[in-house]
Parts: structure tokens; sequence; C-alpha cells
């Protein structure tokens, strides 16, 4: 057996009943293996046995009190990865789903997507089974405030400076930040997705949608191709689906599809701006659901989810490019085989490993463009960082330089993981060029440091 699926098995009998987090070290570990002939002092060193385990895990317990006075407890994440290269950085995800299984797959995600930013950041991920869908702003406040309470004594600007994600939007980041600045009394950087008022920067908002779409891009440019008249199957329908429609039509190509956990519409008239501003209204104030498009717009086709299918019809349209940007394993064998049957070029994944291991096997096997989600969805957490460095900095710079330096992150991360994939001998192989070139990086580091 090799040195990394060895790997691979003890992270399994270590860490019992965590099977996203094995799925994001096996998927990780596999592509690690030409690494191993390469650097013998990695080996030596222990890098690979290190790297997959978090510096430290925190668990705390959050109550609260709801509308009713009736106390609420919730349970409190924070995974501090690894700080190689800079303070662990990564989002609080506030969802039913959520426990320590889930934290350490993404903090182990963020660790080598931060590394490919080329900014100093270190990896880590936070939150709670807290599901603010249905509760009132008090009671978000009211839980944000109970979480920070005990988050706040493990951050800091030169720490740890958590973002949001799933279920922490603008809205949490406030209650959260402001409550952190009461506790400290003192304004700094530490956390990320702030207003622009309060120390936020232009473009965060749009960055993790607007980096998939320029990685898909970049796939694309490759190739002699561009976006200009493609068809785009996008799932989800939060900031990442949002903006990654924004900036797709911005290229001319022409979305079809959205979603939420309830199902997803097909527009094959495309969703244009004013139906986007439609859906930005729906779920970013109304706080809908995206079955009511079909409601204003009659044309199109609203299909509930079916548990008893066995694949996703929404990625069994006919569409040149693919955006899962809803959550975790949302694409199996059987949706990935659709996408290339009905002609897919390419997939830029929005979400964090929305593609389970079979899916990418059929994505790998057929040649297509395969951007995953540490590489293509890298954008968020690339302006998470420059809003470090203004935060820093005390200044704000403009959407235009926000935006093109996003763009030159994106073209970096893109150019990295081809340059290391033909390194390695399978030119246009990005799984293994992206997670290869991050882990690289980090290793270098924690060798520096010695045994830590």
């Amino acid at each position: 057996m090799s040195l990394t699926n060895d790997v691979i098995e003890r992270v399994k009998v270590k860490n019992p009943a965590e099977p996203e987090f094995h799925q994001a070290v096996e998927e990780v570990m596999e592509s690690l293996e030409p690494t191993v002939e390469k650097h013998p002092e990695f080996v030596k060193a222990g890098i690979y046995d290190r790297i997959v385990e978090p510096d430290r895990a925190i668990l705390f317990r959050v109550p609260w009190a709801d509308d009713r006075g009736n106390v609420q407890v919730n349970k409190g994440f924070r995974v501090q990865y690894n700080n190689a290269i800079g303070p662990y950085k990564g989002g609080l995800r506030f969802h039913p789903s959520v426990n320590l299984g889930i934290i350490k797959f993404l903090g182990f995600e963020q660790v080598f997507k931060n590394s490919l930013t080329t900014l100093p950041m270190g990896g880590g991920k936070g939150g709670s089974d807290f599901d603010p869908k249905g509760k009132s702003d008090g009671e978000v406040m009211r839980f944000c405030q109970a979480f920070m309470r005990e988050l706040f004594r493990h951050i800091g600007p030169d720490v740890d400076v958590p973002a949001g994600d799933i279920g922490v939007g603008g809205r949490e980041i406030g209650y959260l930040f402001g409550y952190y600045k009461k506790l400290r009394n003192e304004h700094t950087g530490v956390l990320t997705g702030k207003g622009i008022e309060w120390g936020g920067s232009l473009i965060r908002p749009e960055a993790t949608g607007y980096g998939a779409v320029y990685f898909a891009a970049e796939m694309l440019n490759v190739k002699g191709e561009s976006l200009e008249g493609k068809t785009a199957l996008v799932s989800g329908s939060g900031n990442v689906a949002q903006f990654a429609i924004e900036k797709l039509l911005d290229l001319g190509a022409k979305p079809l599809t959205l979603s939420d956990s309830s199902g997803y519409i097909f527009d094959e008239e495309g969703i244009d701006r004013e139906r986007l501003n439609f859906v930005m209204d729906l779920k970013n104030i109304r706080r809908g659901r995206i079955k009511e498009y079909v409601e204003t717009y009659k044309n199109a086709v609203y299909t509930p989810v079916d548990s008893n299918q066995d694949f996703n019809p929404l990625w069994n349209h006919k569409a040149d490019v693919a955006f899962p940007s809803a959550t975790q394993n949302e694409i199996n064998a059987k949706d990935a085989q659709n996408l290339v049957s009905n002609g897919a070029k390419a997939i830029s994944e929005g979400a964090n490993m929305p593609t389970t291991p079979e899916g990418i096997k059929v994505f790998m096997d057929s040649g297509i463009l395969y951007g995953l989600g540490k590489a293509a969805n890298a954008g968020g957490v690339a302006v998470s960082g420059l809003e470090m460095s203004q935060n820093s900095l005390r200044l704000s710079w403009s959407r235009e330089e926000v935006d093109n330096k996003l763009k030159g992150i994106m073209h970096s991360i893109q150019k990295d993981a081809y340059e290391t994939s033909k390194a390695y001998g399978d030119p246009g192989n990005y799984p293994m060029g992206a997670n290869i070139a991050g882990f690289t990086k980090v290793a270098k580091a924690m060798l520096a440091y010695g045994v830590v």
C-alpha cells in the first residue's frame, strides 16, 4: 500500500463517522501520490500525517433565548486547521447539517484553497447547527451574540479571521462583528464580509460567484474558447449562484437554472438581469422560495425535489457549462454522466466539494474541463484576504481595483494548477494540479518550522 493510502486509512480509523472528512482527505491524498517520490523530505518530516490533523478543534455550547423567551441550545464549532502560511482563515456555516466532520472537511479544503490564492492565509472553518431560516432578526441577533461570546476568545486579526458561509450573510456578520467589537473594545479586521461602511471590501459578496466564472473562462481560454454565447446551468440561489449569474451575463453567457432545497427552476429564455434582480429581492430581502419565480415568469418550469430519484434533474439539461453552487455532494456519477452526455464543456465548482468521488471520475474519464472547488471557488476567500489587507492599511480600494485583483488571482490559480499538472505529467488535470500546488506551498512552510 502506498504512503498516501496509509494516511487515508489512518484518518478513517482515527476519525470514525465523519464521511465528508474522509472523502476530502481521500480526494487530496490520492492526488498527492506523485509528490511522495519527488519530495522525500516531506516523507521524512511526517508532513503527510501532520497535514491531515487540525491544529485544534474547538467545540462549545451556544445557549440563546427565542422570541417566546424559551432557551434554545445549539452546538458551536471552530476548527483551526493549519496556519503555516498565515492566520487561520475560513467561513462560519449556520445550518442544521453542521457537525464536527463537516467542519473538518471544510477546514481541510480551506488550507489548500487559501494556499492557491497566493495570499498569506492559513485554513480554518467553523459554524453551528443553528438554522437561521424562519428565525426573526432578533432571534438571529441573540444567537450570533451568544455564539460570539465564546468564539471571541479564539480569534483575532493576526490569529484567526472568520467569514461567512451557508446561512451566514451580511446580517449575521454584522451581529457577530458588532458583538466582537463590544467584547474586545477594538475595531479590527477580525471578520470579513463586513458592510462597506464599517470595514468591508467592495466585490466581497460577489467574489465567489465571480471567481468561479473567471476560472471557467480561464480554462476555456486554454482551449481557445470563451463564455460568449454559452448556455450555463447554475445550482443554488444564494450569493454564489446569484453573482455567478451576474458575471455570466457580463461575459455574454446565458444562465438557465437556479435552485434551493425545495427544487429548481429552468428558464429556457435565460435568466436575464431583470429576472436576476427578482431572484435577489426574493432571496435576500423577502427570503422566499425559488418556486415563486415561476409565478412571475410563466414560461419557466419549477421542479420540486424528488427524494425517490437517484439523480438531480437540474443537471440533465443541455448546456455548455455548469456551476454547482449549492452544497457538498450535489452531483453524483449519474448527474456527471448526464452533464457529459448533454455536451457540457466545463464544470466550475462554486460550492465546496459538490461532486462525489464517483462523479469526479466520470468527469476525469470524459476529458471535460473540471475546475474543482478549492481552485474554482477560491475567489471568495481571495477577496476576504484583500479585505484583510485593506483593514490593515486602513483604506478602501475601488470596485474596479478589487475586481482586477480578483481576476488576476483566478488567472494565477488556473495557471498554477495547469502548470503543476503539466509538470507532473498530466496536463489539464486540474484536481491533481491544484491539490499538489496548494499542498507543496504549505508543506514547505511546515518543513521550515521543524516539528511543531
